[in-house]
């Protein structure tokens, strides 16, 4: 706390001042009026000053609102003298302020509004950092997002785009029938997708549940249910670790399509792509992390190519053979198996460099790495799956759903071989699929990847407000 601050707002209490308001009614939206802008409108406003310059008889400033900027001009004779008084004398950088006033431009023709009347709403006992740009600890713009918003009106931008997409999203999968649906986020079984889960306890029911790590299971249950077209918007968790591209809770959208297949959700996912960045970015070419990126040209590309021409690995093998062939290529495994991050790292590694400026679907995925994919009809070794790569990341990821009960059971045991025993297989999923799940695609798109690349940021912290990090010393 500022000394000098703290004073003045024991000043202003003393003279019968609230230096924290019940509220301001209704305040215009700041980059509106400067949109829209209209000489003489008498107007209302509320912000954060964001700036002072003193000039004799009147004071000049900078009002700070949620949608932009404006100028401020306090004048003596305007205001009169008390309030003139009690702006120089206890307003700071960083307080919020109500006001009213008229809107003119200077000669600079600078939008401003000439204030009549202004009210002090909450006062700010600490001055707002200095030189933010020029700060060398970057973790401390992530643990301290409210200043970071502050300062720096680009941040604020990548969350406004970012609550637009989610918004688009929704417009986009409304229009074409899908409905919005919730699932549990505690599951008594961790499961859904590959993942390490987080662990808690519910007392009342003295039982051990698991954040979940996707929704998937439960929204295929809704397929089963009558549900032809379900999509969820929902915060997963892995209990893994933090990276450039890794938060233990992320967003994912997860979308199925009953009667449909992988080739299907190809379409919907380039169309939603398109749609996206045609309603955001104003076109299809965009730039991330310094390079071209077209969505008008989308490709496919085969992992049973990729591995048999790198690697000489085939799919008909086992698994200790394709992990003996790549260990002898430098290829590390975790565990000594191939888990789908070492899947993803394998096929950006593998990609050619010419695919980042363009969307690459990877197909032809293994049927042992898939638990939850059909196999194609032609080659039961191989899955109907897709991961879609953009920009060098991978973004998405789709299936023909596994309808077939007997072949799910299958599945699970042999995925869960070896497994602790919080990971069992899900009876209840596996009933369910014996009642009966129409043929479907399904889609899982990260959320917080797809904001990195309409934001053009490098890293996920970049693109979630209060990101996880390590505990401060």
């Amino acid at each position: 706390m500022d000394e000098t601050r703290r004073k003045k707002l024991e000043t202003m209490c003393k003279r019968g001042i609230s230096p924290y308001a019940q509220d301001f009614k209704n305040p215009s939206n700041i980059r509106q009026l400067v949109d829209n802008f209209q000489e003489g409108k008498e107007v209302r406003l509320a912000g954060r000053i964001m700036a002072l310059r003193g000039h004799g008889k009147s004071l000049f400033g900078d009002l700070k609102g949620q949608g932009g900027r404006i100028q401020l001009y306090v004048k003596l004779d305007t205001v009169g003298k008390e309030q003139f008084e009690l702006f120089l004398n206890n307003i700071d950088i960083g307080d919020i302020v109500g006001l009213k006033g008229k809107l003119f431009k200077t000669r600079t023709q600078e939008a401003t509004v000439e204030v009549s009347k202004f009210t002090l709403l909450a006062k700010s006992l600490r001055p707002l950092p200095e030189k933010w740009h020029g700060l060398k600890d970057v973790e401390i713009r992530f643990r301290k997002r409210y200043l970071d918003l502050l300062v720096n009106d680009r941040v604020q931008e990548v969350f406004i785009l970012r609550s637009r997409i989610v918004t688009k999203i929704r417009e986009f999968l409304d229009a074409r029938g899908y409905l919005e649906v919730e699932t549990p986020m505690l599951h008594q079984l961790a499961g859904g997708a590959s993942g390490s889960p987080f662990k808690t306890h519910h007392t009342a029911l003295d039982t051990d549940l698991f954040l979940r790590i996707a929704p998937e299971l439960y929204l295929k249950r809704l397929l089963v249910g009558g549900f032809d077209r379900v999509y969820e918007i929902n915060r997963s968790f892995r209990n893994e670790g933090l990276s450039r591209r890794h938060n233990p809770e992320f967003t994912m959208l997860e979308a199925y399509t009953a009667y449909a297949d992988y080739r299907d959700v190809m379409k919907l996912t380039e169309e939603l792509f398109i749609f996206l960045a045609g309603q955001l970015l104003n076109g299809l070419k965009f730039k991330y992390q310094g390079n071209p990126v077209d969505l008008s040209h989308w490709e496919k590309v085969s992992f049973q190519e990729l591995m048999e021409k790198n690697f000489a690995v085939h799919p008909h093998e086992s698994e200790k053979t394709w992990v003996a062939k790549l260990a002898k290529k430098g290829i590390k495994l975790e565990k000594g198996r191939l888990s789908r991050s070492q899947i993803l790292n394998i096929i950006t590694d593998l990609l050619p460099p010419q695919t980042s400026r363009h969307p690459v679907f990877v197909t032809d995925l293994y049927t042992e790495l898939c638990p939850l994919a059909k196999t194609k009809w032609e080659n039961p070794l191989l899955t109907e799956r897709f991961e879609l790569f953009i920009g060098g990341m991978e973004i998405a990821n789709a299936y023909s759903e596994l309808n077939d009960p007997q072949e799910q059971r299958k599945r699970f045991a042999g995925q869960l071989a070896g497994k602790d025993e919080r990971q069992k297989i899900d009876q209840d999923f596996v009933e369910a699929l014996e009642y009966g799940m129409p043929p479907a695609g399904g889609l899982g798109l990260g959320i917080d990847r797809l904001v990195m690349l309409f934001t053009d940021s490098p890293s996920i912290r970049e693109v979630i407000l209060f990101p996880q990090l390590k505990p401060e010393k």
